[in-house]
């Protein structure tokens, strides 16, 4: 069976070397009949395409690659938010590969390394992906845009927040997203917010925070320097926060927090603190990860589509592969729609 080769299968069927190669890349403009006959030939052979095989055939290489932050270690990805985000980028991704024939590769990029411009070119001219999809922070890394430009890699930026550069973006409205959150929160009733800062190097982060400004300066209301926290998306950074903003003269009666992993965080220490979620104190957080869904209270936050996201960015990048010359024109940006998820922990302020 493994000698069985793309040269039989077309000997079989009585068809060109190359329409069986149209038929195995699911390329358009292949007849019906003729696509049933190569389809058919194949399986009586038990032959399977080579993806090193397709690549040597056509100028397309049949990989698809997702750049992660490798600051995120094995253990972190397992224990904190980027199990649950990565896990989402690869169904939403990997879906649309599958469809179309194509392979996905997550390779991850340490940033803050010193030999970031090395180790993207090393993968870029060791694999030649047909495409990058970029998740933050390469979305909006300088370094990793100018490597992929001078590749002539194609790659779709997911999540960016800095609106100028090449590349077609997908994201959601971030600063929207927390403006809603929290206009939420103070229709319940809420005046004093405290807000949990997300990590640094992640765009998003300030994105959110001047959301959740925005909202308060809408109606307003007052934000004490003590009521925004700087956390750094983890659980731990969530407890420690939340143990200053309970310590604060002016409590707050509820606290946004810019990932679910702090706010979970959040609700761990005020109930370590003797208070009650949401009966002293609300608690909302942002992704709607499976812990959201699983704590207790369950817990009020942002669903981002991040799946939809992914499984856009790849779709454009094999359309992209696929047309070649005559692909059509990339979209500058395709912003997705974000959800509000009403949960238990958050409710009207004490009286």
């Amino acid at each position: 069976m493994a000698s069985v080769t793309i040269y039989d299968v077309a000997a079989q069927a009585g068809v060109s070397i190359k329409t069986v190669s149209r038929v195995m890349n699911k390329e358009p403009n292949v007849r019906p009949a003729m696509r049933d006959r190569v389809l058919l030939a194949a399986g009586d052979l038990g032959y399977s395409p080579n993806l090193s095989a397709r690549s040597l055939a056509g100028s397309r290489s049949f990989v698809i690659a997702v750049f992660v932050d490798a600051a995120l270690t094995i253990d972190h990805w397992q224990s904190e938010r980027g199990a649950d985000y990565l896990s989402r980028v690869q169904l939403g991704a990997t879906l649309v590969c599958r469809e179309a024939g194509y392979h996905l590769l997550i390779e991850l990029i340490d940033h803050q390394g010193p030999n970031v411009r090395q180790d993207v070119a090393a993968f870029l001219a060791a694999l030649k992906p047909d495409g990058v999809i970029l998740t933050p922070p390469s979305s909006d890394d300088a370094v990793v845009l100018e490597m992929l430009d001078k590749a002539g890699t194609p790659y779709v930026r997911v999540g960016p927040q800095r609106v100028e550069g090449p590349g077609p973006r997908v994201r959601m409205d971030d600063v929207a997203a927390a403006r809603d959150m929290t206009e939420h929160l103070i229709g319940l009733g809420h005046r004093r917010i405290g807000f949990v800062v997300g990590e640094p190097r992640y765009a998003a982060s300030q994105a959110r925070r001047e959301g959740y400004l925005a909202a308060m300066r809408a109606r307003g209301l007052p934000v004490a320097g003590s009521w925004v926290r700087q956390g750094d998306f983890t659980f731990q950074s969530g407890v420690e926060q939340t143990r200053a903003l309970l310590a604060t003269p002016e409590r707050p009666t509820a606290i946004f927090a810019s990932n679910d992993d702090m706010a979970l965080g959040c609700m761990a220490a005020i109930a370590e603190a003797g208070l009650m979620t949401p009966g002293d104190i609300s608690v909302a957080g942002f992704d709607d990860s499976s812990s959201a869904r699983f704590s207790r209270p369950q817990l009020t936050t942002v669903r981002q589509p991040v799946a939809e996201m992914s499984s856009l960015a790849a779709r454009l990048l094999i359309g992209r592969a696929k047309g070649g010359d005559e692909a059509p024109e990339w979209p500058s940006e395709e912003l997705l729609p974000f959800t509000l998820i009403h949960r238990a922990s958050t409710a009207p302020p004490p009286k």
